[in-house]
């Protein structure tokens, strides 16, 4: 009798690619890793490399040409100076990642400030502030926000829709959480009228959002007035959100949450994937990631924790909070589109909106929830901006807030064509884009280079998404 032979192991070819289906239990080397990564890299998966490579230049050199970008005192403030517009863009990347566009973002966000300043300077009475049709119109447009968000099945803005009526009709005293959660609230409600709009509707999402972005400053306009500013300086919480800063012992316990939580989570992933014999990442590399993040955020944590006062009365130290409210962004954000269904959903939208919905996926609900998620966001990032300069003016999230927003989003890495991105693009290209400006204004350089410098940036990054997707279609 002929002893049949026992089948071969599975082989691996230059790429590192298994010739089974044995892929997902199959350990990798530190070598296959790193051949496999500059694979992805030849074949278009650039991610926010560009970005990060992009920045680590520009850093090197505005600190060549300026003493004065790498002190303390600049780098805090290059954070909060960035932090508004990077919290929009942050938003902006779930509408992205459908390939859809809200140019509306930036003045929906003014309007948040406007209704939030307004709250506090007329001491909670916006029916006086705006005037009785005004407000009538501004409290109904919150009930039809309601209305759609429930035909649509998105629960939480309806919930959030008739949180802001009741604040707005109850006439509730000034106080500063009040005033964010109806910045918050207001900015969900434009969010579902857009969404309605665009996937219920059917209009196309540059056209809505354009005649959007018109509207909002209108409305901005009428809320504040022209040439009008409403001061939110003098209240402490609401001042303190982008000019504040934790104390020393506040900046090493987050320093300590946010290592220690991204080296379990990590750490954590990595060893139950080896347990269960899945394919995941050499050991030697997951540990070098942990250990250069924990270096570098222990570095940052204490250059913020030195006093950075230019003045030897006043004591100035610690991590600005916008720190952890831009981190704490980064996170859910992170883990909504990586851990939940609702995240693979957009994704799988974003890659082929047909196919996911002959998967089951309602694309409908998909494409209106990502709006709603864009202009809460971008409420956020209203609190920040009107924080830092202590005002709302007929200006606000106008002028330039919009574009860099986007602008920073597509420079980090967000693909313009949907179905490739991540909230850590944001935070990158914001960071790209808040050292260009803040760099440029150092070297005293006039506003028309700066959106130049700027416009090139983001015309470069385009480039590479383009060229980085062409590549990637001829190597499939």
């Amino acid at each position: 009798m002929t002893d049949i032979p026992a089948p071969a192991p599975p082989r691996s070819d230059t790429g590192g690619a298994i010739s089974d289906f044995g892929i997902d239990t199959t350990t990798q080397s530190t070598g296959e890793a790193v051949r496999g990564y500059v694979g992805r890299l030849r074949g278009g998966d650039l991610g926010s490399l560009p970005a990060v490579l992009g920045l680590t230049a520009l850093v090197l050199v505005f600190w060549a040409l300026s003493d004065s970008f790498l002190t303390l005192d600049n780098t805090a403030n290059l954070v909060a100076q960035g932090a508004g517009k990077m919290i929009i863009a942050m938003g902006l990347v779930f509408v992205l990642l459908l390939g859809e566009i809200d140019l509306s973002a930036g003045t929906a966000s003014g309007v948040c400030a406007a209704v939030m300043a307004m709250h506090y300077v007329r001491s909670g009475n916006l029916l006086g502030g705006m005037g009785s049709t005004v407000f009538s119109v501004f409290v109904g447009g919150l009930v039809v926000a309601a209305v759609l968000a429930l035909l649509m099945r998105i629960w939480a803005g309806a919930a959030l829709s008739l949180v802001a009526v009741a604040i707005a009709m109850s006439g509730a005293a000034p106080n500063p959480w009040v005033e964010m959660l109806l910045a918050l609230c207001v900015g969900t409600a434009i969010g579902v009228i857009t969404g309605f709009l665009v996937s219920k509707i059917g209009m196309p999402s540059f056209v809505v959002t354009l005649a959007l972005f018109i509207t909002w400053q209108g409305v901005i306009l009428q809320f504040i007035g022209q040439g009008g500013v409403f001061g939110i300086g003098t209240q402490p919480v609401l001042f303190s959100v982008a000019n504040g800063n934790l104390s020393v012992a506040g900046s090493w316990v987050l320093f300590a949450v946010g290592a220690g939580g991204y080296a379990a989570v990590v750490l954590g992933e990595h060893f139950t994937r080896l347990g269960r014999g899945l394919v995941t990442a050499p050991t030697p590399i997951v540990l070098a990631k942990v250990v250069a993040v924990a270096v570098l955020a222990a570095l940052a944590t204490f250059a913020l924790t030195l006093n950075r006062s230019p003045n030897d009365f006043v004591v100035i130290q610690g991590v600005p909070y916008v720190v952890p409210i831009v981190l704490v962004l980064l996170v859910v954000g992170t883990y909504v589109l990586n851990r939940t269904r609702y995240g693979r959903h957009i994704y799988a939208v974003g890659g082929n909106a047909e196919a996911a919905r002959r998967a089951g996926i309602n694309v409908s609900k998909i494409r209106a929830s990502v709006f709603v998620v864009c202009s809460s966001v971008a409420a956020l990032g209203a609190i920040v901006y009107s924080s830092k300069v202590g005002s709302v003016d007929p200006q606000a999230g106008g002028l330039n807030t919009l574009l860099f927003a986007v602008g920073a989003a597509v420079i980090g890495g967000t693909s313009l064509f949907g179905g490739r991105g991540k909230v850590f693009h944001a935070v990158v290209g914001g960071l790209v884009l808040a050292v260009v400006e803040n760099g440029l204004g150092l070297l005293k350089q006039p506003a028309a280079v700066v959106n130049i410098v700027t416009g090139l940036v983001l015309l470069l990054a385009a480039t590479v998404d383009a060229l980085s997707r062409r590549r990637a279609a001829v190597a499939h």
